[in-house]
């Protein structure tokens, strides 16, 4: 039986924000799902780099040691479930830590791991491929770290569908990981097309962390002397398309029209269009 409604929150917008904000959304009480964002374009390639140095590196570690280790009790306390691209180009290795760690504290936590957005081996058959923008001619070998597809939503929710508790991605579009959770609890299907673009537009916004809550807001000074303890967003999602959004009690920021439409802009590549 489908759910009519969940909760989301935004726990992170990009590699190296703050550590807190797990802590923060699951005090709150109010969250079936907490997403994380780390992948940024440059992130993927000092992953690369880094795993090209040790095999078993190319992840976000302080997913691991900083937000997932002191939360597990909590977590599956709670029952909230885990949905990260914390994996960068090793996501295997980043479950494995993960597993250890849930092991150790004596819980039974199931880790999913989605793969299949590496394509190095493929570097031959895109030889031929330009730069969508400039047109500049596919790298040398000696130029390529990584080659990594962007994934969707659908392998997210199967991974759930599968009863995993906590899921670990590669590269995959940012939003996925809400649309994800949408399209697992509402049984929303590939051809709801105006579903999974209202799902999609909760991701964008929750997805750049308190960005949705003044980080990113024009009018700056009506939230200036909170935001050291700003609020991270919670996209509240029904079964129809419906979203509201809001933010931990007692937490600095704004949710507003106004703050949430310029994240909406911030995410939109081209306005006039």
């Amino acid at each position: 039986m489908t759910k009519e409604k969940i909760r989301i929150g935004g726990a992170s917008g990009y590699w190296g924000d703050s550590d807190m904000v797990l802590p923060q959304l699951l005090r709150s009480g109010e969250i079936d799902y907490a997403v994380f964002d780390y992948l940024a374009e440059v992130t993927m390639s000092i992953m690369a780099r880094a795993r090209q140095k040790n095999p078993d590196a190319g992840y976000a570690t302080d997913f691991v040691t900083n937000v997932m280790a002191p939360t597990l009790k909590t977590i599956a306390a709670q029952g909230v479930k885990i949905l990260s691209n914390a994996g960068g180009v090793n996501p295997n290795a980043c479950a494995e830590e993960i597993r250890r760690l849930i092991k150790a504290a004596g819980l039974d936590l199931k880790v999913a791991v989605v793969c299949g957005d590496d394509i190095t081996d493929r570097a031959d058959e895109l030889r031929n491929t330009e730069e969508m923008f400039s047109g500049d001619p596919f790298p040398g070998p000696t130029a390529v770290a990584s080659i990594n597809a962007y994934l969707g939503a659908f392998p997210i929710a199967e991974a759930l569908k599968r009863g995993a508790d906590i899921v670990i991605t590669g590269r995959c579009v940012d939003s996925a990981l809400t649309l994800a959770a949408c399209i697992h609890e509402f049984g929303w299907g590939p051809q709801d097309w105006d579903l999974l673009a209202t799902g999609s537009l909760a991701g964008h916004i929750i997805e750049c962390g308190a960005q949705a809550c003044g980080g990113n807001f024009t009018d700056w000074e009506r939230v200036a002397d909170k935001l050291h303890e700003v609020g991270y967003p919670i996209a509240e999602m029904t079964s129809d398309g419906g979203i509201e959004i809001s933010k931990p009690a007692a937490t600095g920021g704004e949710v507003s029209v106004g703050t949430v439409a310029e994240q909406m802009l911030y995410e939109t590549g081209d306005p006039r269009a």
